[in-house]
């Protein structure tokens, strides 16, 4: 039989309340605290936090606190991903982002979902994974929500809500967020 942790990462519906889930949180709670309390010039304590927080990526992340997490070791992160202050990624499904990915302030990655059945909204929810490309640009305040891909070199626009994939290679923007143009090399 699965466990709840083993079910949330694979988009069942689960119990949050199981304790190793709930131990889980709290340790990436605790970690987020270190981090976002962490001054400037203690760039050492922050690589040492950031690399027990993710699941992978964390050697390389450049991250401007405040920043905070459900569970951070499902979040992988290829080489050099920028967050801005504020972002928030609730990782209760994998959350994948490509090489040389860029966040502005207040960006939010949300995976979980909750089931419309008020009954089973008080004991479960379930979610979807993200995947983000690389070289990707999100805007500040932009809402990445549960089972989206954002393909690679594409620009999404600030304030913009997407909920459904994105191709590589174009700007999108607005609520929903919708491909607004191509995006064509300037080399």
């Amino acid at each position: 039989m699965p466990s709840e942790r083993e079910k949330m990462l694979a988009g069942e519906l689960y119990d949050p309340f199981d304790p190793e889930l709930v131990a889980a949180r709290v340790r990436a709670r605790d970690l987020c605290r270190a981090l976002n309390a962490t001054r400037e010039s203690q760039q050492a304590e922050r690589r040492a936090i950031l690399q027990a927080l993710f699941g992978s990526g964390g050697d390389t992340v450049w991250m401007q606190p405040p920043f905070h997490c459900d569970y951070g070791a499902n979040i992988h992160l290829g080489e050099r991903v920028y967050f801005n202050f504020n972002c928030v990624v609730l990782d209760v499904c994998e959350v994948r982002i490509g090489d040389y990915t860029l966040f502005g302030p207040g960006v939010q990655i949300l995976t979980p979902l909750h089931p419309f059945d008020a009954s089973q909204r008080r004991e479960r929810e379930y979610g979807a994974p993200i995947v983000i490309g690389s070289d990707v640009w999100v805007g500040g305040g932009a809402l990445i929500l549960a089972g989206v891909r954002i393909g690679n070199r594409s620009v999404i626009g600030a304030g913009s809500v997407v909920t459904r994939d994105i191709p590589d290679d174009v700007f999108a923007a607005g609520n929903p967020c919708r491909v607004i143009r191509p995006i064509v090399p300037s080399n």
